[in-house]
């Protein structure tokens, strides 16, 4: 069994702008930074093993100042926990894309679905699960990751509408024997009427 605390990376000002942010590389801000250091006092609370980031700089570096309040060593950076890619809509507000693409069902170019988020990352999941059983890690990736990951797990049950993945938060999940759990859900433990374990082998299509 090998735990995996997942974490928001810390604010950056196209967040505080509201755009979308995707694949575009965009750093932490101060508030950011001063978020990731909350979360690494809060974190550094319990007993770690290792941290690992995508490879997006604001995780990066969320990753690194949480490893230095925890007492952690470099985060290892795994490819598969970057955020999920936005295609033509990455660097637009609300506004902006309503206004590009009116039809909100339409088809966004080069957005990436949430299934195949999840299809990437359960795998890298399952290797670090392999390389670090019984232990316990700190995941530090985005909020189109974690929300594709929730979504899978609870069958879309969460997150639900209005309930945000915010800048710095940790959600708790657990790998074992050939599943994934989600324990804790934004520090809460789910509802027992919601379903909490999914199996590694993607057995759902989540919406895009």
């Amino acid at each position: 069994m090998t735990t995996f605390t997942f974490v928001r990376h810390g604010q950056t000002d196209w967040n505080f702008q509201k755009r979308i942010q995707g694949a575009t590389d965009v750093p932490l801000n101060e508030t950011g930074r001063e978020q990731a250091r909350e979360t690494g006092a809060v974190l550094a609370e319990r007993q770690w093993d290792g941290i690992v980031a995508s490879p997006l700089s604001r995780a990066k570096e969320t990753a690194e100042i949480i490893a230095g309040i925890a007492g952690l060593g470099e985060p290892e950076i795994v490819a598969a926990l970057a955020e999920r890619s936005y295609g033509e809509v990455e660097g637009l507000n609300g506004e902006e894309i309503r206004a590009r693409f009116p039809d909100p069902d339409a088809p966004v170019p080069g957005r990436e679905s949430r299934t195949a988020v999840v299809r990437r990352v359960l795998p890298a999941l399952e290797m670090l699960a392999e390389e670090h059983p019984g232990q316990a890690l700190i995941v530090v990736s985005h909020g189109g990751v974690i929300g594709s990951l929730v979504r899978y797990i609870t069958e879309k049950a969460l997150p639900q509408r209005g309930q945000l993945i915010a800048n710095g938060s940790a959600h708790d999940f657990v790998l074992d024997d050939g599943h994934l759990s989600l324990a804790e859900f934004n520090g809460v433990a789910l509802d027992p009427s919601i379903r909490s374990r999914a199996p590694l082998a993607l057995e759902l299509t989540l919406p895009s």
